[in-house]
């Protein structure tokens, strides 16, 4: 029962989170490694590929920064994926696991990129 507890508590915090999906759903690392090349890559290639960015900030040397945040949350059973099962008693076993990636990426004075990193944590 505590078990059960823990993962719908999980999955409601994340749920309230304030990160925004982003729209075409392609953000990865693999499509960073493969779309990104620094001095050479413009911000109209990245708004092609990732879309909108949830933030865009300006760092110390005044280059602007573009944000993306993605979570997604992963629950269900052994044998269906994406499907939540409250009551116990089933016999059925439940997983949930959640995923978020954050992909920062520098431009330079012509609107190139400079630099990118992203990080990306499961739990």
């Amino acid at each position: 029962m505590r078990k059960l507890l823990g993962i719908l508590l999980c999955v409601t915090l994340i749920g309230c989170a304030s990160v925004q999906p982003i729209q075409k759903g392609n953000l990865t690392p693999g499509m960073a490694k493969t779309k990104i090349i620094k001095g050479q890559t413009t911000q109209n290639e990245i708004l092609e590929v990732f879309g909108a960015p949830n933030i865009v900030t300006k760092n110390k040397s005044g280059n602007e920064v573009w944000t993306y945040d993605k979570a997604s949350v992963e629950t269900g059973t052994s044998d269906v994926y994406g499907t939540i099962i409250i009551a116990g008693g089933t016999g059925s076993r439940t997983s949930t696991s959640a995923r978020t990636f954050t992909l920062m990426i520098e431009f330079d004075d012509n609107e190139m990129v400079k630099d990118y990193s992203y990080r990306s944590a499961a739990f």
